[in-house]
């Protein structure tokens, strides 16, 4: 069977960066920080005060006091971003067969702000001996499948729906899989990304718990600092990011505009650890090669990595020694960034913006920088001969760039976007 090509026609996005992906992307080239202190709880007793959160954002602007009944906030971002690809990919248009467009769109966690508060509300009215009050909203509201659906029922597409679950590589996985449907001729275009909205008193206090943020209260801004000897921990984030995948013919038949094309994916576990990553990379090196291999690719053909880089301990120390025995002499010949030290960690939704960022590098000829790192905060565990775009954007002509992407439960998945070349021209 010969397999489909397939290719990004559409982004739409809302960030810690920018309510758009022209706001977000500027903001990536340009260095900008979104971390700043939270204002959508009262952290002042959490060890971590600040987050990315999505700015400038009302969700009345956009949703109706009925809508907002049935959406989390994790739901709001996937709609958005899910619209704005739409309307880019020229899906709205109407000049396509509903039962062969799918949406593939996925969240880590969830809707848990609304399993806060319904928590909140069953104790306080238990207390009040009014009985249990349980909103029939709650639970369509709160799982993590839910935004797939909505955007479905919104454009009327009958293909394949569902939301896939594997932790930080969440929206990574969906892409994954929406490649594979489409090549496959399973159907011909899928709405995929991510949405995450976990700043939330459970979310932030949780991570706490488990020492993986970092506590930099001082400066936010500057918080998020991968690669570099005092990184402390990531800075949690939130947004959505949609991609429209297509299959090629049908992409050019309709005359879209086509942005890269996706070549490969991979997967794989670590099984070492339920939080911490393998310390020898084991199970990075595995997934990078496994998407080399799907895309038909030596390492010397890969230009860029967007790295997980969260800026934890352990973690960016693991992905540098994985690239290497991956790449070996030719990782010094890459590019290397962190787009997390500018969008902080969105959980679920940063495979699809890291991939989406691999959309844009080929694109716009420019790699986005790995803020925040002096030249005398040098980790001596990592091998800093490696081009890890410190600072500063950099302009390269990038035909091939990797994502990576890792999760809690040594999940692992990466993606391969190359720019697109019509060979029957």
């Amino acid at each position: 069977m010969e397999l489909k090509r397939v290719v990004v026609t559409g982004l739409g996005a809302i960030t810690p960066l920018g309510n758009n992906v022209n706001d977000t992307w500027n903001s990536l080239v340009n260095g900008v920080s979104g971390s700043s202190g939270i204002t959508l709880f009262d952290a002042t007793k959490f060890k971590t005060c600040f987050a990315c959160e999505v700015k400038n954002f009302d969700p009345y602007n956009h949703f109706d006091r009925k809508e907002m009944k049935r959406l989390d906030r994790y739901a709001q971002f996937a709609i958005l971003s899910a619209k704005e690809a739409i309307i880019d990919s020229m899906l709205d248009n109407k000049l396509i067969n509903c039962d062969r467009v799918g949406v593939i769109f996925s969240s880590g966690i969830g809707g848990i702000s609304t399993f806060e508060q319904e928590v909140a509300n069953y104790y306080l009215y238990n207390d009040k001996n009014v009985g249990p009050r349980i909103n029939p909203f709650f639970i369509p509201k709160m799982i993590s499948d839910i935004a797939a659906g909505h955007i479905s029922m919104i454009y009327g597409f009958r293909g394949p729906n569902f939301g896939t679950v594997s932790a930080c590589a969440t929206s990574t996985t969906g892409l994954i899989v929406a490649f594979d449907t489409i090549r496959l001729g399973k159907a011909d275009v899928i709405i995929s990304g991510g949405a995450e909205a976990s700043i939330t008193p459970t979310g932030v206090g949780g991570f706490n718990a488990m020492n993986a943020l970092s506590t930099r209260n001082e400066s936010p801004e500057t918080a998020s600092r991968p690669f570099s000897a005092s990184r402390d921990g990531f800075v949690i984030g939130e947004g959505g990011v949609c991609i429209v995948l297509e299959e090629m013919e049908h992409a050019l038949v309709r005359g879209a505009k086509i942005y890269a094309e996706i070549v490969g994916g991979g997967a794989s576990g670590d099984a070492y650890h339920l939080t911490a990553s393998h310390p020898d990379g084991l199970g990075a090196v595995l997934v990078m090669k496994n998407a080399l291999v799907d895309a038909n690719l030596i390492p010397e053909d890969i230009d860029y990595i967007n790295v997980h880089g969260t800026s934890t301990p352990v973690g960016d120390i693991s992905e540098v020694i994985a690239i290497k025995k991956v790449f070996g002499n030719e990782a010094y010949k890459l590019d290397i960034s962190s787009t997390k030290s500018m969008t902080g960690h969105m959980l679920g939704a940063t495979g699809a913006i890291e991939a989406m960022v691999c959309v844009l590098v080929i694109k716009n000829s420019i790699i986005p920088p790995t803020i925040n790192h002096a030249l005398d905060d040098n980790d001596n565990k990592i091998d800093y001969k490696l081009n890890f775009t410190f600072n500063k954007a950099k302009k390269r002509n990038v035909v091939t760039a990797l994502s990576n992407t890792f999760g809690f439960g040594g999940h692992n998945a990466c993606i391969i976007v190359k720019k697109f070349f019509n060979e029957n021209i």
